[in-house]
């Protein structure tokens, strides 16, 4: 059952991210910071941490459980190194994804060959 609880959450972000892209006139970036935002004031609030644990990997790796990350990493840093921690803790929190975006982004960019739409 853990699968499609992860794969019925983590589909359903992402039909509410299509339907808002086919609906209304936000833009993709736009959803992006959106949902990441959501993600961070849900995990702020402990929120998050429910649906992670009803759904597993379908909350932890849309964007929302990006902001998640952020927001549990600037609380744990806050509590330990104050308010310079709430700076920095969310960046120590998901360095890991952002090192594997940075170097993934990076492979796809050598092996393939981009083209602009027309």
């Amino acid at each position: 059952m853990d699968y499609i609880y992860a794969f019925l959450i983590g589909g359903l972000l992402c039909v509410i991210a299509q339907i808002l892209m086919d609906l209304t006139s936000i833009t993709p970036g736009k959803i992006l910071v959106l949902y990441v935002t959501v993600g961070v004031i849900l995990g702020g609030l402990g929120i998050y941490d429910k649906l992670v644990d009803f759904a597993g990997a379908g909350a932890t790796v849309p964007l929302t459980g990006f902001g998640n990350s952020l927001a549990k990493g600037a609380i744990k840093a806050a509590g330990e190194r104050g308010i310079i921690g709430a700076f920095t803790g969310g960046m120590t929190g998901t360095a890991a994804g952002v090192a594997a975006a940075i170097v993934f982004g990076y492979l796809a960019a050598i092996i393939f060959k981009p083209k602009t739409k027309k």
